[in-house]
């Protein structure tokens, strides 16, 4: 049973409450970060901010526009984090969840150079990648994302994953009725797998920031199917992370040198 984060764009404010319940759920602290003359407080994700609320401007002739997006990991349904991670670290779950287990994590950044949306941020630090977890401590005892749960606006929606592209489907239909621009986001993104976050985009997705066409590289699908699998049947595991670390490492370069509620509205009980 998967479920899936919905954000209508349409009817968010912008007012960053999912940004800050974020924080305050799971205890991360404040950034203090430079004023560039816009309503932009975080540009990015960091490693201690995993959800960001992005404010684009942009003209249309003589036209001024907004586009707002909350952006997180995007837990996509054939994750290249997850296929990238030499540790197996990063894991798709059986809801759809991209999960990080934290102690497997050597912080290598192999799963940030691969992301095709750049969400994964590392730690320098403590030597370990962080992303969204879709509150799954929250999940695990029947509630919802702290960010859902948040959101006055009804801007974000969390639910079974059939019913929330169902849901967004619909909303693009009704405002289509005046805007022909409106569009899903992260429903028929097929070289990702589809996203269990979606959205309803009011314009294309690169007024948002969001790649048109993100893929999983094909020498990293190639790997994890197919190369990695073969080498550990017929040479042993030791040949097999030696040719998956060398099919990670060329052409890129590596971050470190180790070893390789109520369904539809507010939330629902999985």
């Amino acid at each position: 049973m998967e479920i899936t984060m919905f954000h209508d764009v349409s009817k968010c404010t912008a007012c960053r409450a999912c940004s800050v319940a974020c924080k305050q759920w799971k205890d991360l602290p404040a950034e203090i970060t430079p004023f560039t003359g816009e309503y932009q407080s975080h540009t990015d994700l960091s490693p201690k901010t995993y959800n960001v609320l992005r404010m684009s401007e942009r003209m249309e002739g003589s036209v001024f526009h907004w586009d707002f997006l909350k952006f997180q990991c995007m837990h996509c349904g054939d994750a290249a984090c997850v296929k990238a991670c030499p540790k197996e670290a990063l894991t798709k779950s059986s809801n759809g969840v991209i999960s990080l287990n934290e102690d497997k994590c050597v912080g290598c950044g192999y799963c940030a150079q691969y992301c095709p949306f750049g969400v994964p941020k590392i730690d320098e630090g403590a030597e370990k990648t962080t992303k969204c977890n879709l509150c799954e401590d929250r999940i695990a005892q029947g509630m919802t994302p702290s960010c859902a749960q948040t959101c006055t606006a009804d801007a974000i929606y969390y639910g079974l994953k059939e019913n929330m592209i169902a849901m967004a489907e619909a909303r693009v239909q009704e405002l289509r009725k005046t805007n022909p621009n409106a569009q899903t986001y992260g429903i028929n993104e097929t070289g990702v797998g589809g996203t269990h976050m979606i959205y309803v985009l009011e314009t294309s997705p690169e007024n948002y920031g969001l790649p048109v066409n993100p893929v999983v590289p094909t020498s990293l699908s190639v790997m994890k199917d197919i190369v990695q699998p073969l080498g550990k049947v017929a040479l042993g595991g030791a040949l097999a992370a030696v040719l998956t670390s060398f099919v990670l490492t060329r052409g890129k370069d590596p971050h470190h040198d180790h070893d390789i509620a109520e369904d539809g509205k507010k939330g629902v009980d999985v």
